[in-house]
């Protein structure tokens, strides 16, 4: 970094090392080697570090209105005392640790595919947005923070809200839902599924419900049947308003006797071509296994 872009507007960096002293109003160091930043560093407006794989740490202090970090693999903290008005963590895998402090002014909080993620601090307070989507290890939320616009909750481990996110907006991978949906999952019913005229939410009431249960509630037309070592098999049909036909098959492992129900195209005609389908093949009479599994 030269001493003429040390003060500059906005900035677009490539290296692996920003040097110190840097003001500037937006920083754009996407897929930049950098394993941390100068500690005098000053972002006025936004600062993005997208897949900046090696990154590491960042400055104690660090005070920016945008902050996005998407898919900063080996980052896993956040520094004391920052500040920002939106902070997107998206596919960052090994974040974990959040700062005693810090500050996200009523802003957005974007944490979709933290997977190493597992408890949300008590500092939040009110936030536009929280998006929570892909978090699987969350399975409870801070009793103090409010969401004003959306709650995504999407593949999380939540089955409850906190008093100060009762009647927030919900959202399930983007798609709108309502707290049964979300929340009480063993409530819905295949026939609610059916009748459901929204293809996106009746996917969601579908997926919250499990394949299984809800192909056992709809009353599927069988297409095919034949055996396998499991036992016996089931291409299943059924048909969705506004929506392709869900078509799949039912099958049973040989070895734990577990029963599944595996989506496959709606041109599916045979138990056997559907098990090829399954496996990779894309002519079914080049598929004859010895043991299907």
């Amino acid at each position: 970094m030269t001493e003429a872009t040390r003060f500059a507007g906005r900035v677009s960096f490539g290296g692996d090392e920003l040097s110190a002293g840097l003001h500037c109003y937006e920083l754009d160091a996407r897929g930049a080697r950098l394993t941390h930043l100068p500690d005098d560093l000053r972002v006025d407006g936004r600062l993005v570090l997208d897949e900046c794989h090696q990154l590491t740490h960042l400055p104690e202090g660090l005070t920016v209105g945008s902050l996005s970090l998407r898919n900063c693999t080996s980052l896993t903290a956040l520094p004391e005392g920052l500040s920002t008005w939106f902070l997107d963590l998206t596919g960052c895998t090994a974040f974990q640790h959040w700062p005693r402090r810090a500050t996200i002014e009523r802003g957005a909080l974007i944490l979709r595919d933290c997977t190493a993620l597992t408890a949300l601090p008590d500092w939040l307070g009110r936030l536009s947005t929280l998006d929570l989507a892909g978090c699987a290890g969350i399975h409870s939320l801070p009793d103090g923070v409010e969401v004003t616009l959306w709650l995504d909750i999407g593949g999380t481990s939540l089955s409850a809200l906190p008093p100060s996110l009762q009647g927030a907006p919900l959202r399930w991978r983007g798609v709108r839902v309502d707290e049964r949906i979300a929340l009480r999952p063993h409530e819905l019913t295949a026939r609610e599924a059916l009748q459901e005229p929204n293809a996106e939410r009746r996917r969601v009431m579908i997926e919250r419900m499990g394949m299984l249960r809800f192909v056992r509630e709809a009353d599927p037309a069988a297409l095919d049947e034949d055996r396998d070592p499991g036992g016996e098999r089931r291409l299943l049909r059924i048909e969705l308003a506004e929506d392709e036909p869900l078509v799949g098959l039912f099958c049973q492992c040989p070895s734990t006797g577990r029963q599944y129900l595996i989506r496959v195209p709606p041109d599916m005609k045979s138990c056997h071509q559907a098990a090829a389908w399954i496996a990779g093949f894309d002519e079914p009479s080049l598929y004859q296994p010895c043991l299907e599994t």
